[in-house]
């Protein structure tokens, strides 16, 4: 009886040991903030809890160069990264990140169109969009057409101070649909249309560079209208009458990524972790910590009417929105940021 306790007992240690062997701990990098608190609520803690390893978080400011060091000398401390598309995009081309099975996250349909990239998961949505005050309006702008109308509404204007969105919201002002934007703008005669656009308006714009500005500068009434990051005008919706107009409106993903050389080991549990984020019940609790609209698609139906209302990604939202050509501002970038300098500081 005695020997058959011990090897009772020694048969669940050993058990208990396999168990802890088959969860793997994972060091998840992400931008702090906001976003690294719903993402707490809605993907780690809830992975603890299934006792799949436990998740070791921490944070940093999109560097680049931390990782490429890391995969250059093999020497790899992070398992999963957060980055921003422009990064995405140069890390799959300098062979950053590990390259990803499509398959992995079943059908491409049940996300939003560009979440799933050949090296790269895209597991929210953000956009900038035009926002104004409508305690300053008497009449609602609907359009980047309104927003160049300095005589129906009068007032200054808010705009990012770059090229990046600046030079496509100029292009639809002029007609151009979002859809075609990027089309128009690869071309010179395209980039001189929007330069002489943003002539128009040039006497009324109040540039801004942080994020935290445009509310600041619609509630002080500083400007009447701005292009504006979504999640920064939702986040003080409730004590201020700031509106936000979707349609023309760019978007653009935050995804994870592994970066190259992570062991096998490793790279599995990481990719665990990267489709159980992308689950729909995960990716509903997401939305409703933050203003970030899921990647998939599913998610919207568990969300509150209240809190898909300000979602980048409910249809009536997306509709007329178009995403960021990334391969676009890689190629193009240098060259339009140049000349938007030079623009601005005549």
């Amino acid at each position: 009886m005695h020997n058959t306790l011990k090897f009772t007992a020694l048969s669940l240690g050993l058990m208990c040991a396999a168990n802890a062997l088959a969860a793997t701990d994972l060091t998840v990098i992400s931008f702090g903030g906001a976003n690294k608190a719903a993402q707490v609520k809605a993907f780690y803690a809830p992975w603890e809890a299934k006792g799949d390893g436990k998740i070791i978080a921490g944070e940093y400011n999109g560097e680049m160069a931390k990782i490429k060091a890391m995969v250059d000398t093999k020497s790899i401390s992070w398992d999963l990264v957060e980055v921003e598309s422009p990064e995405l995009s140069r890390g799959c081309d300098e062979d950053m990140f590990e390259p990803l099975d499509p398959a992995l996250f079943g059908n491409p349909e049940q996300y939003v169109k560009g979440a799933i990239q050949s090296c790269g998961a895209g597991f929210f949505v953000w956009s900038t969009v035009l926002a104004y005050n409508a305690d300053k309006l008497k009449t609602a702008p609907t359009s980047w057409a309104d927003f160049w109308d300095t005589k129906t509404f009068p007032g200054k204007r808010g705009l990012r101070k770059g090229a990046k969105y600046t030079l496509e919201f100029a292009l639809m002002a002029d007609g151009v649909a979002p859809k075609d934007v990027y089309t128009v703008l690869a071309s010179k005669d395209g980039q001189n249309r929007a330069f002489k656009k943003l002539d128009e308006l040039k006497p009324s714009i109040q540039w801004w560079e942080a994020g935290a500005q445009p509310p600041q500068y619609l509630a002080s009434g500083d400007v009447v209208m701005s292009s504006a990051y979504n999640g920064r005008i939702a986040a003080v919706q409730k004590e201020s009458n700031l509106k936000i107009v979707w349609n023309g409106g760019i978007y653009d993903f935050d995804a994870w990524a592994i970066p190259k050389g992570l062991s096998k080991e490793k790279a599995d549990a990481a990719k665990k972790f990267m489709q159980f984020t992308l689950q729909p019940e995960q990716q509903s609790v997401y939305s409703q910590n933050i203003a970030y609209g899921p990647a998939n698609k599913a998610a919207m139906s568990l969300l509150p009417p209240a809190v898909t209302a300000n979602m980048p990604t409910a249809a009536e939202n997306l509709k007329d929105q178009v995403q960021i050509d990334v391969s676009f501002w890689a190629d193009n970038g240098e060259q339009l940021e140049q000349r938007f300098n030079a623009w601005a500081a005549k």
